[in-house]
């Protein structure tokens, strides 16, 4: 909710009137598609916009690509009624420390409490999935970003299933340090994130003919142009929370076609997703703890957008997460899309 004179009653009016918890005896009718609509449309009208992130999207899932609470064609529903307002869903959900104990040893816990169907890589289905949700609505050209939370109710040190904010999930925002700023980076999609500080900061430019975009923005090319991209981390040599200080082992560049809006509202693939180039310490060069790295899309003729993750292990694509997994162990980052446009498409 941004921050102003009237937060306080915007939020009061949103929560008595829409909230699934406000009625008692509890009332059904209050937690449907049709509330949640009308809400975002209350929302979108406030003149200051507050944003709304669809939070473990995938946690009822009861397997992959069997959705439960949320499901592609409603979050597509949520986008198109306020898509300055619905900007995207949690790719890492909280909960992560739900396998540790707290005396710190593992226990037999499900990372993020996703008992259905388990994360992959720490990250939900609908984000990890190559090809998959996320990459389905970049391909409508939808700006659905991704973010990552604690969603921090009980730290695990004293009992609970949760790592402190910043403590094991981040979201890092491209924003001066304003209220109103960082909104914006937001909405705007200058984000990357990443968990147990894996990387700590992540740059990704893509240029041609002198025009340059980076996370979150469009770069506007002729068609026939080629792309250079330019990917920058920072592999930090301290230790995180953890204890540990892990190393980037490999980065993908990914990539997929913009074929715009699909008929089908359930869709949650985007076949034409692909890892464009996969970088390892043989490919990039190194100075002090920032990598950087390199590569040419040649004569694009389409619009497509490009995405970039990483990760501390040797898993080409992200696996379910077995049950007691170390969270410390398998990290990942992911930075949202650079989308390419032709000039006149």
């Amino acid at each position: 909710m941004p921050h102003s004179h009237d937060e306080a009653d915007h939020v009061h009016e949103i929560e008595s009137r829409f909230s699934r918890n406000e009625p008692w005896p509890a009332d059904p009718a209050w937690n449907t598609e049709p509330s949640m609509l009308e809400a975002l449309r209350v929302m979108d009208s406030l003149p200051r916009k507050p944003i709304v992130i669809a939070n473990h999207p995938s946690r009822s899932a009861r397997g992959l690509g069997d959705y439960g609470l949320y499901d592609p064609a409603e979050l597509r529903d949520w986008n198109d009624r306020a898509p300055e307002v619905a900007t995207g869903m949690a790719g890492a959900p909280g909960h992560q420390a739900v396998t540790i104990a707290r005396d710190g040893s593992i226990e037999n816990g499900a990372r993020g409490g996703y008992a259905r169907h388990p994360t992959m890589g720490g990250f939900d289905q609908m984000t990890a999935r190559l090809g998959g949700f996320w990459d389905s609505m970049l391909g409508e050209g939808r700006r659905w970003w991704i973010t990552a939370n604690s969603d921090a109710h009980v730290n695990w040190r004293e009992g609970g299933s949760d790592f402190w904010p910043g403590e094991y999930s981040k979201t890092y925002v491209l924003a001066e340090q304003s209220h109103d700023a960082i909104l914006e980076g937001i909405r705007s999609g200058r984000i990357f994130v990443t968990l147990g500080d894996l990387v700590s900061e992540a740059w990704v430019t893509a240029e041609a003919s002198g025009d340059r975009a980076e996370t979150g923005g469009t770069l506007r090319v002729r068609a026939g142009e080629d792309v250079r991209v330019t990917i920058r981390v920072r592999d930090p040599e301290a230790p995180n929370h953890g204890g540990r200080s892990p190393t980037v082992s490999r980065i993908d560049a990914i990539t997929g076609d913009i074929t715009g809006r699909v008929a089908d509202r359930t869709t949650d693939t985007n076949p034409t997703t692909a890892v464009a180039a996969r970088f390892t310490d043989a490919d990039w060069s190194r100075d002090g703890e920032m990598l950087e790295m390199s590569f040419v899309i040649e004569n694009v003729t389409a619009d497509f957008y490009l995405r970039v993750r990483g990760t501390n292990g040797d898993e080409p694509e992200p696996e379910p997460d077995p049950r007691g997994e170390d969270p410390w162990s398998d990290l990942w980052f992911y930075t949202n899309p650079v989308f390419v446009e032709i000039d006149g498409s």
